[in-house]
């Protein structure tokens, strides 16, 4: 019975922040939603132009030595960088 009342509260919290959002956004004027407008259309064109680049790789095979970038993920870095320091770490033991 909990978990239905924390799921319902749940869900009808989101409607209300969706909703309240949406009336937020509805009554602001042009010039108050530029900047947003400007850092939304910004990251379109970065998504398109990553989403061109992509198809392109695929396209070719996937192997392009133009690309300056690594398979690796920096997720995956940043853990082999965590993994090295904590070899370090249990080495002083």
């Amino acid at each position: 019975m909990l978990l239905f009342l924390f799921a319902f509260c749940h869900r009808n919290f989101l409607s209300f922040v969706g909703k309240d959002g949406g009336g937020k956004w509805k009554s602001m004027s042009d010039s108050e939603k530029a900047p947003f407008q400007a850092k939304a259309d910004k990251r379109k064109k970065e998504y398109e132009k990553n989403l061109d680049t992509y198809n392109k790789k695929l396209a070719g095979g996937g192997n392009d030595d133009d690309d300056e970038d690594s398979d690796k993920s920096k997720s995956e870095v940043n853990d082999e960088a965590d993994e090295d320091e904590s070899d370090d770490e249990e080495d002083d033991d």
